[in-house]
């Protein structure tokens, strides 16, 4: 039995119920014809192997929300987003929509190569569900916002990977669509085109549009998402709240940073993996965790250890905002400091002076480099810190702002 699609009492509706959903992939090991022939029948099976690229996922997605799907390579981000779109369907689990839904999900699927890009549009839309004389009246508007000119008449097969998403995304927004799936298509696109295409998500999600995105930009995540869901071996690990989801995402990738690290260690050598142990952070004056005021000194201390005697070393900090941006970043040898070799553990603390950051909640990412920038260890978001509230402006930058009425010209113009 399928799951209900429901309207809850705050009038957001259910548009997307996964219950218990998991993808089952067979990958073939004969690769060559002779070797299925050889292997066909019971024996092929020894041959085969099962990928399950989910497993068990239940989520719920309700209108006008916007939800990451975060993962690394291989996580089952794609293989979900394909599933909800209906492209694929799920082994076992069931899925339930409602709403019209556009797919962005590969560069240029359900373009023909041979056909114009003209005729793409009306191909594509109708794919999408656009009558012909929906198309007809939207056709200027979506070549418009394409940008591709007078391209719009040549063959697709001689356009860029950039005119490919310029006319897919254009398309897609201009179907009228409930639901919006993305994947990492964007990234493809010039940087103006970017910006012209997350304005357009945004006029979105004021509409009250439901959209979902497959990025790996954190910062996107951070700075679009309602919520994420994040995915690890094709299991959900946390469904929430866009920053917690990011987090524990860095935290699976400084893991695996660490597990690549000691799997390719030389096992004849008594090599252990460089470590960040421990950061804190305080305001001078003030006790951790407390808010930092504007113009107070941030100390950030940070133990490292490495296990063997280390080459020459770089301490180095990066601060974000809760955007994901980085806003500030230094490092032991641009202070003009030269480390030398250590063996055990070795503490470190930087001061920032002054500091003058807007209201709102920061991280320290710490780094142990060698001298050819090659990273040793990274700690995403070791420590967070709050930056008082400052009710006069927002940003990330704290600016005492003064303001002057010049008072208004008069002329013709002002009285008439």
């Amino acid at each position: 039995m399928s799951p209900q699609l429901t309207s809850p009492p705050d009038g957001r509706p259910d548009v997307i119920v996964l219950d218990d959903v998991t993808k089952r992939f067979v990958i073939r090991k004969d690769n060559s014809l002779k070797e299925r022939l050889v292997t066909f029948g019971r024996a092929g099976r020894k041959h085969r192997e099962d990928f399950w690229a989910l497993r068990g996922v239940t989520a719920t997605i309700k209108a006008g929300t916007t939800i990451g799907l975060i993962g690394h390579n291989g996580s089952g981000k794609s293989t979900l987003l394909k599933v909800i779109g209906g492209i694929i369907d799920p082994t076992s689990g069931t899925v339930s929509r409602r709403g019209r839904i556009a797919a962005l999900l590969e560069l240029g699927a359900g373009f023909h190569p041979d056909l114009t890009g003209r005729e793409n549009v009306f191909l594509n839309a109708a794919i999408l569900g656009l009558s012909r004389k929906e198309t007809e009246e939207r056709f200027d508007d979506i070549a418009e916002f394409s940008g591709i000119g007078d391209f719009i008449d040549t063959q697709v097969k001689f356009y860029s990977s950039g005119m490919y998403v310029r006319l897919a995304f254009a398309v897609a927004v201009h179907t009228d669509p409930d639901i919006l799936l993305v994947d990492e298509v964007l990234a493809v696109g010039d940087e103006a085109f970017q910006r012209k295409c997350l304005d357009k998500i945004r006029t979105f999600q004021q509409e009250g549009r439901t959209i979902i995105l497959v990025t790996h930009s954190l910062a996107q995540v951070m700075e679009l998402c309602d919520k994420a869901i994040l995915l690890n071996r094709g299991e959900v690990v946390y469904s929430g709240e866009s920053h917690e989801a990011v987090a524990r995402f860095r935290d699976i990738l400084e893991e695996r940073r660490i597990d690549d690290l000691a799997k390719h260690a030389d096992p004849e050598q008594d090599l252990a993996v460089p470590r960040i142990l421990e950061t804190t952070i305080r305001a001078a004056g003030r006790e951790e965790g407390d808010r930092v005021e504007h113009g107070d000194d941030l100390i950030i201390r940070t133990t490292f250890e490495y296990p063997t005697l280390s080459p020459e070393w770089v301490a180095a900090i990066q601060m974000d905002n809760a955007h994901g941006q980085v806003v500030y970043g230094t490092r032991s040898d641009l202070i003009g400091h030269d480390l030398d070799p250590f063996e055990g553990r070795r503490t470190v603390e930087f001061r920032l002076n002054n500091v003058q950051l807007g209201t709102g909640k920061y991280f320290i990412n710490v780094s142990l480099l060698d001298r050819s920038n090659r990273h040793l260890a990274d700690h995403p978001q070791a420590v967070a810190f709050n930056v008082a509230y400052y009710p006069k402006a927002t940003g990330t930058s704290y600016l005492e702002p003064e303001f002057t009425d010049l008072g208004s010209e008069q002329g013709p113009l002002a009285t008439r």
